[in-house]
């Protein structure tokens, strides 16, 4: 048996000290520092001036971005790393700087769980029907090249060489839907989400030149009616903000809309039964705890309880889940 004065809190403290790297991360994306070297090393007074940011308070955030591996430092000047200057560089085409909006209000929510757990009341409560255009722009601005990353993933992994007609539940901004007829030419694609959610999703795919392969359907899937015939559904990141019973209402409807044998794919945020793992779910869990009053991510059995109630079967479950949450269950209709 270990000595008590063996037991260091080591895990305590590698915890407390990982949140810095991500302030760093956040901080250098919001004020767009890595954009200005594109073209080439500057110095952290050329920097700041082109950034429009205080020069002696910019050069020790520059030197934390060189510690996290996103900038470098040849002892004068500081230049991007590979990655910063793939995916941070504004306009560029895998640019992902704009995702600072999800990742502050993620963790600005994640600041008040202890008061949500304590109270049993959400501290940052999320409703999606209910948000100002302005939240709602912030919110997708933030996620869609999220969903988009995770649609490409999918589009990999899903064979839809046989299908034409495919309907993206609770699709948001749209960003799974272009990756899927990026991937897949043969497919006519609907959109199905809330009518302010539509708005935001219309210029999305217009601004990815998809307008006239992807249609868009304003529908509560909850309590509307999914109109059309399809040949294959999917649903990314709808269960976890619907509450059980929503849940079960929502797949009776795509049950309804897909042709016999044709495939649901649940995609993203499926718990293990152990409710322990995988670990960035378990944790990433305390986020939906905050934000609604009864949504959760649910695990697997739970799934698969929902989906056989709804009429579907055949029901297995793809664990590899990439960097973007597109793990997934599928089931037939039958």
């Amino acid at each position: 048996m270990m000595s008590d004065d063996l037991v260091l809190p080591r895990t305590i403290e590698a915890l407390a000290q990982a949140t810095y790297p991500s302030f760093a991360l956040l901080a250098g994306m919001e004020l767009d520092l890595f954009t200005p070297l594109k073209d080439g090393p500057l110095d952290a007074a050329d920097l700041a001036n082109l950034a429009g940011t205080d020069p002696s308070k910019t050069t020790q955030l520059l030197h934390a971005l060189v510690s996290i591996g996103l900038m470098d430092f040849d002892g004068s000047r500081f230049s991007n790393s590979s990655e910063a200057d793939r995916y941070l560089v504004r306009g560029k085409p895998d640019y992902i700087g704009m995702r600072h909006h999800a990742y502050r209000r993620r963790w600005e929510s994640m600041l008040r769980v202890g008061g949500t757990i304590r109270t049993g009341k959400p501290q940052s409560g999320m409703d999606y029907a209910a948000m100002s255009s302005e939240l709602r722009e912030s919110f997708y601005r933030g996620t869609f090249t999220e969903c988009l990353a995770a649609g490409r993933e999918i589009s990999r992994r899903l064979d839809c060489s046989n299908y034409r007609c495919l309907v993206d539940v609770g699709g948001g901004s749209g960003g799974l839907s272009v990756a899927m007829a990026e991937a897949w030419p043969n497919l006519e694609i609907t959109l199905a989400d809330l009518p302010d959610s539509i708005t935001v999703a219309d210029r999305y795919i217009d601004e990815a030149g998809f307008r006239s392969r992807i249609q868009l359907q304003p529908i509560d899937i909850v309590d509307g009616d999914l109109q059309g015939t399809y040949d294959v559904a999917i649903m990314r990141g709808l269960i976890p903000v619907l509450t059980p019973q929503q849940t079960r209402k929502a797949l009776k409807n795509v049950h309804q809309a897909l042709k016999t044998n044709s495939p649901l794919y649940v995609v993203g945020w499926i718990m293990d039964d152990t409710q322990s793992s995988p670990l960035s779910y378990a944790t990433y869990n305390l986020l939906f705890v905050n934000d609604y009053e009864n949504a959760l991510i649910h695990t697997e059995a739970e799934h698969r309880l929902w989906l056989s109630e709804a009429g579907f079967a055949d029901i297995s479950r793809d664990r590899e889940s990439g960097t973007y949450a597109a793990d997934y269950i599928v089931a037939r209709k039958v």
